[in-house]
């Protein structure tokens, strides 16, 4: 059990409650992402609600000690290419560019491409391009989360790598 964490640095320790099942785990951070928290497989299998793939009332606590006082790094998100491979082309940015250096994973939620945000109101329209690919969604926010945007299953579909779970360079930007 681990996590990656926008908000702690490597080293942090960490108790993740599960308000909504009394469940708990105490991780430690192991890398950066675009989330408060996010759990790696094991430790979410600790936590989580049978058939449910996001927890949508947590308690995060630090917990003993580890990690230096600064905050990791955010990976750039307005960079174009594949890492270690042919650069991709990525159309220019059409909206307000937010979230800088957020990653994007799905909530393996059913229904028509949308999102939830921990950053955005519902009904904020939101376009979400994998750098690495070039994709891109434009999807409504439709609830709340704990990251910037967390697409459901259809809207992960259309811009996903195949074989990968996350998009670890997104660009995020506000249309409409």
């Amino acid at each position: 059990p681990a996590a990656s964490s926008g908000t702690f640095p490597v080293g942090t320790k960490l108790k993740v409650t599960n308000l909504d099942n009394g469940q708990a785990t105490t991780v430690t951070v192991n890398g950066p992402s675009g989330s408060c928290v996010l759990l790696n497989n094991a430790a979410f299998e600790k936590v989580r609600e049978p058939g449910k793939n996001l927890i949508r009332r947590a308690r995060i606590e630090r917990v003993g000690g580890g990690g230096d006082a600064a905050a990791p790094a955010a990976p750039a998100a307005g960079a174009s290419g594949a890492a270690g491979g042919a650069a991709v082309q990525v159309p220019p940015a059409t909206g307000e560019v937010v979230c800088q250096g957020s990653t994007v994973t799905l909530s393996g939620e059913a229904g028509a491409p949308a999102a939830s945000s921990g950053t955005f109101p519902v009904g904020t329209k939101l376009k979400v391009t994998n750098l690495d690919n070039g994709q891109a969604t434009t999807v409504t926010v439709n609830g709340p989360s704990g990251s910037c945007v967390l697409l459901n299953n259809a809207a992960f579909e259309t811009v996903r790598e195949p074989g990968k779970n996350l998009i670890r360079r997104a660009r995020i930007e506000r249309v409409g």
